[in-house]
């Protein structure tokens, strides 16, 4: 009996064990468009989040994700150009870069439903790029 019970609680530990992988991110939700201009630093980050989602369900081939990863990228840009807070030394190449993450996340969007690979690849490195580059210490 005390074998059993031994062997029972083996098993069942041994099983829950299996459980223990990490929790799948989900996208972030989108913002709703009305929102008043939010501060550059949330956005930022915002941004890193979002392209490190889209990296990491490309790699799983989660198309649907990257998708929902790029749409939302693609308005975080939006909300970028117009955000509070910008640092000095952003201010004047912020316009550009918004509009430039706003239109490599579009790319990454259609290549994630067209379900190609490079193309994919090719966006993600743009788009962590442009986000470096987004950085508040420069």
């Amino acid at each position: 009996m005390k074998r059993v019970l031994l062997v029972g609680s083996f098993l069942t530990l041994c099983l829950s064990a299996c459980q223990l992988a990490p929790p799948e991110r989900e996208p972030l939700r989108l913002l709703p468009e009305d929102r008043p201009p939010l501060p550059y630093a949330e956005l930022l980050t915002r941004a890193r989040i979002q392209a490190t989602i889209a990296t990491e369900a490309f790699y799983v081939d989660k198309w649907n994700d990257v998708d929902d990863s790029a749409q939302g990228l693609a308005q975080t840009a939006r909300f970028l150009a117009k955000a509070q807070d910008v640092p000095p030394k952003q201010k004047e190449t912020l316009p550009q870069m918004s509009k430039d993450l706003s239109e490599e996340a579009t790319k990454l969007s259609a290549a994630a439903k067209d379900k190609d690979a490079k193309k994919v690849n090719e966006s993600l490195t743009r788009i962590n790029q442009l986000v470096r580059e987004l950085r508040l210490d420069q």
